[in-house]
């Protein structure tokens, strides 16, 4: 059995002899990670705002490969470092499959750069919660807390803590996320994080429908008050939605889609308030603004959310494997033949990373399956709705020109023009009455309305109103429909496609 200075010697041979192989590849790659860590800390990216991408993958991938011995390099010789800036670049770049797979990479370098470490599991708490798994995020987030911690990051800590308590507001659960809350407010007295805690709260209140707590929550979220997030303000915008304050809801979320920070998702959520809320839009800007809508949700948000799924179960495999050490018996036993039992695990590692390579071909594959997919269905359904919007309104000029009108409609036997309407223009009379409760008189204006759209004339001789009792009819009838007079007859073709 060697003695353990001769295995002390045969190691550190052993490691020089690998150092002195790649030395110029891997100093490249550590002086990339370094200038990528200075634009970091100027609040700046690199393969953004300096520097090439294609450099910063190379590094990651030279220092990810590299079999040269951690103390030799100081540390883990960049690798952490590598991973946590190229898996940020690809987060950037809308490509969270590929940034989960390098954030696992980094966790897996046996590193004590706490800090790092602690940003690293707060990324992949952040690509959980898009996924929507916040039981998950909430892991992550509790393990970058830890992280901060041991790093003695009070203030990180604590922004960790909000973000736990963020997912516990996702999902409901009330009593646990006001007392993390609460004990986030008493031990930390920076006031810059209390914007984050507000919106942790009222997103709570929004998940359990309390709207009106919402607004008192974000009472001081006033327009131009950039110290509160775009979240922040897009919650507000939904809570007096619901409260039916509908034109303080529409100021607020114009306001969030004019801000820079303010995400697809909120964007989205906030051209609803405006397509529904907005009197004042032609017809030309809400089918534009509806279009807009349509294109954030089936070209963005789902791809992203696919995505976003995929690496979420990229990192449930990799906490689900369990490590084998019997390799470190195998030093420990045969230290006589060091160089080889390195070997061995450079193999190893490799095989892992192959697979792990395959695991994510494999999902991308499936994902862009799906994307296709998805892009089918969209592109069948608008034929679909354009060829029966076609058709009504087709068969309503055959209506309305016919010599017989309104005869033809069995005007005066109401009970036989609602069998008419049903069976040739998608049920209208039953979603009209079953829905919206509406009354003879006013399915009959609909029904006027969506066949001929006749002047206010025609139509008080057709219902016996007086000109100006029509006006007001049709505007009573509408506001029942949740739109307006001059929308009415597009919201009737819609709702009999529909």
């Amino acid at each position: 059995m060697a003695s353990t200075r001769e295995i002390v010697f045969s190691v550190l041979l052993f490691g020089a002899m690998l150092s002195s192989c790649v030395p110029d590849s891997v100093r490249d790659a550590q002086h990339v990670v370094a200038k990528a860590d200075s634009l970091w800390r100027e609040g700046k990216m690199y393969g953004v705002d300096g520097g090439d991408s294609a450099t910063l993958a190379q590094a990651y991938h030279t220092l990810s490969s590299s079999i040269i011995l951690p103390s030799l390099q100081g540390g883990d010789g960049g690798r952490l470092l590598s991973c946590y800036h190229y898996g940020r670049l690809l987060r950037a770049k809308d490509n969270p499959v590929e940034a989960m797979q390098v954030f696992i990479d980094a966790t897996h370098t046996r590193t004590r750069d706490y800090h790092i470490l602690g940003r690293v599991y707060s990324n992949m708490g952040d690509i959980c919660h898009l996924a929507g798994d916040f039981p998950l995020s909430y892991d992550m987030f509790e393990r970058s807390a830890d992280m901060f911690l041991k790093n003695g990051d009070t203030l990180n800590y604590y922004y960790a803590l909000n973000d736990m308590a963020f997912e516990l507001a996702e999902q409901g659960r009330k009593e646990e996320t006001l007392k993390l809350v609460d004990s986030i407010s008493s031990m930390c007295s920076d006031k810059e994080i209390s914007p984050f805690i507000t919106l942790t709260i009222a997103a709570l209140y929004n998940n359990l429908y309390l709207y009106d707590s919402v607004l008192v929550v974000t009472r001081t979220a006033s327009l131009g008050d950039h110290q509160h997030t775009a979240s922040e303000y897009a919650l507000k915008a939904n809570a007096l939605w619901k409260t039916n304050n509908k034109d303080s809801a529409l100021t607020y979320a114009k306001f969030v889609m004019n801000l820079p920070n303010a995400s697809k998702q909120d964007k989205y959520n906030m051209m609803f308030i405006i397509i529904n809320g907005d009197s004042t839009l032609t017809n030309d800007e809400v089918i534009r603004l509806s279009g807009e809508r349509s294109d954030i949700e089936f070209e963005i948000l789902n791809p992203l959310h696919h995505k976003l799924t995929i690496a979420v179960e990229l990192l449930k495999q990799d906490l689900n494997r369990k490590t084998d050490f019997q390799w470190l018996y195998a030093i420990i036993i045969t230290t006589t033949i060091i160089g080889l039992i390195i070997g061995l695990y450079v193999r190893r590692k490799h095989r892992q990373h192959r697979l792990l390579s395959q695991q994510v071909d494999d999902l991308q594959n499936m994902n862009d399956a799906e994307i296709q997919r998805q892009e089918q269905i969209r592109h069948e359904h608008t034929e679909y709705t354009t060829s029966l919007a076609l058709r009504i309104e087709k068969y309503c000029t055959i209506l309305s020109q016919a010599e017989d009108f309104p005869n033809n409609i069995h005007w005066k036997d109401f009970d036989a023009m609602s069998k008419l309407i049903n069976d040739n223009l998608g049920m209208l009379v039953i979603k009209l009455q079953s829905i919206y409760h509406l009354s003879e008189k006013e399915i009959r204006l609909c029904i006027l309305v969506l066949i001929e759209d006749p002047s206010g004339t025609r139509l008080a001789d057709l219902l016996c109103y007086a000109k100006s009792g029509i006006r007001n009819l049709k505007n009573r009838t509408a506001s029942k429909l949740g739109t307006n007079s001059v929308e009415l007859r597009n919201f009737l073709i819609n709702l009999a496609i529909n």
